[in-house]
């Protein structure tokens, strides 16, 4: 498996996250280690966003100059925002002034949505405009499902779009979406991989929200045992064996799981069979998870 695949997600530098996140937000040395060591294994792709905490800021506080930087814009306009122009503008070049960086490699809408509200067609020009500049080299959306595009894909042309895909949530494949857009020469990044680390987690340490898709966990365990692979190796392939993928973003919350991911790269993996597979949204969207 290619380790250049990779992007780093850095959600976990500004806040704490994720439902197997032991650590908290990650220390500023960890943070150092951890870019340091990727890059130089080939890891050149960060994923950040305004939204993350104190992730841009930390970022800039290390250096980060030489990466190609990808951030999202907050996932709401302001209430009564008249220039959306300005409004954009503002925000990035905020970005660029916390990251410490000239110009962003990629900048995404946190959510699609907004290029379909009324609002939209502006926000898109700004968006152009910030190209033309030369402040930002691709612009695109991050979306939670396929579907999401059904409705842009008409009205916008996108240079890059980020989606889930796992062992369990292969969607991105199975609505042709995945095929489609590589055809369409758009960059394709997934996140989610590991399902917020939800994937990597032994079966007593799951939590019990989980327990109801029991017969999924089953085959999940069973296929792992019969081939002796890890759930790290397994939940890599399933990205990595799709050559439409072009970079797969994965979070760490310390250097430690770093080397994990990187070693399980240099390992062989099967991919898990279409049955291993869910489109109940209760369990691969993990905006409906409730752990309460």
């Amino acid at each position: 498996m290619d380790k250049n695949r990779l992007a780093l997600g850095t959600v976990q530098f500004g806040m704490p996250y994720g439902v197997a996140n032991q650590a908290g937000q990650v220390r500023l040395d960890e943070a150092a280690a951890i870019l340091e060591r990727a890059w130089s294994v080939g890891i050149d792709t960060i994923d950040t966003a305004i939204a993350y905490g104190e992730s841009e800021q930390r970022l800039g506080e290390i250096g980060v100059r030489q990466w190609r930087i990808i951030s999202k814009l907050p996932p709401a306009l302001p209430e009564a925002c008249e220039n959306v122009a300005a409004w954009v503008q503002e925000a990035v070049l905020g970005s660029l002034e916390r990251l410490r960086i000239p110009r962003l490699y990629g900048l995404l809408l946190h959510r699609s949505q907004q290029l379909l509200s009324p609002q939209g067609d502006a926000l898109y020009r700004a968006l152009i405009m910030l190209k033309n500049q030369g402040l930002v080299e691709k612009i695109g959306v991050s979306i939670y499902e396929p579907s999401e595009l059904d409705a842009l894909w008409p009205h916008f042309k996108l240079d890059l779009v980020q989606a889930p895909f796992n062992v369990f949530d292969r969607r991105l494949a199975s609505s042709g979406w995945l095929t489609k857009l590589y055809e369409a020469g758009v960059e394709i990044h997934t996140r989610s991989v590991f399902l917020q680390g939800l994937l990597l987690m032994p079966a007593t340490g799951r939590p019990a929200a989980f327990n109801r898709w029991q017969q999924l966990w089953g085959q999940w365990d069973y296929w792992l045992a019969h081939y002796e692979l890890t759930p790290l190796q397994t939940s890599l392939n399933s990205a990595m064996s799709r050559p439409e993928i072009d970079r797969i973003i994965v979070g760490v919350d310390t250097l430690k799981q770093l080397e994990e991911i990187i070693s399980a790269c240099e390992m062989a993996a099967i991919e898990a069979p279409v049955e291993i597979a869910s489109e109940d949204l209760d369990l691969i969207d993990t905006r409906r998870w409730n752990l309460k």
